[in-house]
């Protein structure tokens, strides 16, 4: 059963052990345990329906609870404390794209604002109801998940939006193909989620970002529906992909999508490498990652979150005797973890990692093999359920992330990390503030800071804990020239901040695109621009 008010599966629960909570306790002291409102009681907040009827909505508060937010730590908050502010009217399943049409044909005849919704899994404020008289109608696409078809010849397929990922993987496994898209989020996200925020999967350098898989589609807006067909490559002006790509659903509602899919690898393995310090692991890795090697991942761990999965891993004898190893070599305190992945034909991945091995023996790398590669593969999808166990301990687990070009990167790392702890300390508290880049390119790399801090057991006084550090990195973003967002989307979260990448300029452009294809403004209103 889907947890209603935390990430995932209700049946699991990633644990923390005593040295693991003795851990966060030293660096930023004891979480005192939260208690959380029950389902009824948030259920009770739920306002009556304004809705006219419809066959297709269901206007029941259970129904509407659960889909009325995502997964960022504001929506976790009025979900715990069960403060549900605003929560949309009805829900609507639409099972086909007429359903659909029908649906968007309706918000327009009584005025309803729509807000599309697939795995609900945004931590950035895109599936908030927005306040105020009119009513909201949240358009779940799950049931639109099938594989419609798939051109072995040109390694295209067409499912429809609301596939998640799993089931995703598993229609094009079954074929013998894969899409390669493997997000954190990946067990509950879905492919309409991906394309319109513009996501990034865990394995990009070999797969590409989301914008690469993307070939074409449909969707369907107010002013009808917008039909993109498939190219290997086009010259006829303006790519109508690139409308579609993060629109976050102002634009219309994505019913299906065609994405380029390749041949299950014959060979995959995950290596991790140590370095002595952050300045050696970074020339290493852009040396790696400039060298255009056949890899399929690269992720480097600065050196407090490299402490901190070692912390927290378990197995204390195992990692005492990897600690002494590397100390021996050279890799002591400020120490760096490194992952390189690598997917393919079995000879070229394996030169591919001996290429990279090679590469980063200059620079202190030590390799060690797989073993750890391998439980991170285990644990790749599991590890963000450390957000239920930790809320349970008394602890709030929040993120934030970027891109920037390689000059900009230690220092972004190291100011949005210092922005972090000055904004606590505002609260009286701490901040256990770690980092790694998570893609690599040529260029630069994304950065992507991971927040723990304690609870304060109230809802306004943890509200304001998170607005303060939000605000706080974010402007730090934008000032150290880094992009709001590399991967997340922009949502209602960072909003306020998307004029500093954008302008005044491109920002009206944004606005009279979604304004022709949605003159009503009943699409996701709020999302995306201020």
């Amino acid at each position: 059963m889907r947890r209603w008010n935390g990430w995932g599966d209700d049946t699991i629960e990633f644990a923390l052990n005593e040295d693991a909570l003795g851990f966060l306790a030293q660096r930023i002291g004891a979480g005192s345990p939260v208690v959380d409102a029950a389902f009824e009681q948030a259920c009770a907040r739920i306002a009556p329906s304004r809705l006219p009827p419809h066959d297709l909505i269901d206007t029941s508060a259970e129904v509407r609870l659960r889909n009325a937010l995502g997964q960022s730590l504001p929506d976790w908050l009025r979900l715990r404390y069960g403060v549900i502010e605003t929560a949309p009217d009805g829900v609507a399943y639409p099972e086909s794209p007429e359903q659909v049409r029908a649906l968007i044909d309706y918000a327009q005849q009584f005025g309803v604002a729509l807000i599309p919704q697939g795995g609900g899994t945004s931590v950035a404020g895109h599936l908030t109801a927005p306040a105020g008289a009119q009513p909201v109608l949240a358009v779940n696409l799950t049931r639109m998940r099938q594989l419609y078809f798939l051109d072995t010849e040109s390694q295209l397929a067409t499912f429809g939006a609301g596939v998640f990922g799993p089931d995703l993987e598993a229609q094009l496994r079954a074929r013998g193909y894969t899409l390669g898209h493997f997000p954190q989020s990946f067990e509950y996200s879905t492919l309409g989620g991906w394309v319109v925020t513009r996501s990034s999967g865990q394995q990009s350098l070999r797969y590409g970002r989301i914008e690469q898989m993307f070939r074409g589609g449909k969707v369907e807006t107010p002013a009808g529906t917008l039909d993109i067909p498939t190219f290997p490559a086009s010259a006829a002006g303006t790519d109508l992909r690139e409308m579609v790509l993060g629109s976050e659903g102002r634009l219309g509602i994505l019913t299906e999508a065609t994405v380029r899919v390749t041949p299950l690898p014959e060979y995959e393995a995950f290596h991790a490498v140590f370095f002595p310090s952050w300045d050696a692991a970074e020339a290493a890795v852009r040396q790696v990652v400039q060298g255009g090697l056949s890899l399929s991942m690269l992720r480097l761990s600065n050196p407090l979150e490299t402490t901190t999965m070692l912390a927290l891993a378990g197995h204390k004898k195992l990692i005492s005797a990897l600690e002494r190893y590397l100390s021996w070599r050279g890799c002591r305190d400020g120490k760096c973890m490194l992952m390189i992945g690598v997917s393919g034909r079995k000879a070229a991945a394996k030169a591919a990692l001996a290429d990279a091995l090679v590469l980063a023996a200059p620079h202190g790398g030590v390799h060690i093999g797989r073993k750890m590669g391998d439980k991170w593969k285990q644990n790749r999808f599991r590890n963000v359920y450390l957000r239920n166990t930790a809320w349970q301990h008394g602890y709030a687990i929040d993120t934030v992330e970027t891109a920037v070009d390689w000059p900009r990167v230690g220092a972004m790392m190291g100011a949005v990390e210092a922005a972090a702890a000055d904004a606590l300390a505002q609260h009286g508290e701490q901040v256990h503030a770690y980092t790694h880049l998570s893609h690599l390119y040529a260029q630069g790399a994304s950065v992507y800071t991971t927040f723990v801090y304690r609870l304060a057991g109230n809802y306004e006084h943890d509200l304001a804990r998170w607005r303060t550090l939000k605000h706080a990195v974010s402007m730090v973003i934008v000032e150290n020239g880094g992009t709001i967002s590399h991967q997340h989307g922009v949502g209602s979260d960072h909003a306020p901040y998307l004029v500093a990448e954008k302008g005044e300029l491109g920002l009206s452009a944004m606005q009279a695109l979604f304004a022709h294809f949605d003159p009503q403004q009943i699409m996701n209103p709020g999302k995306l621009l201020p």
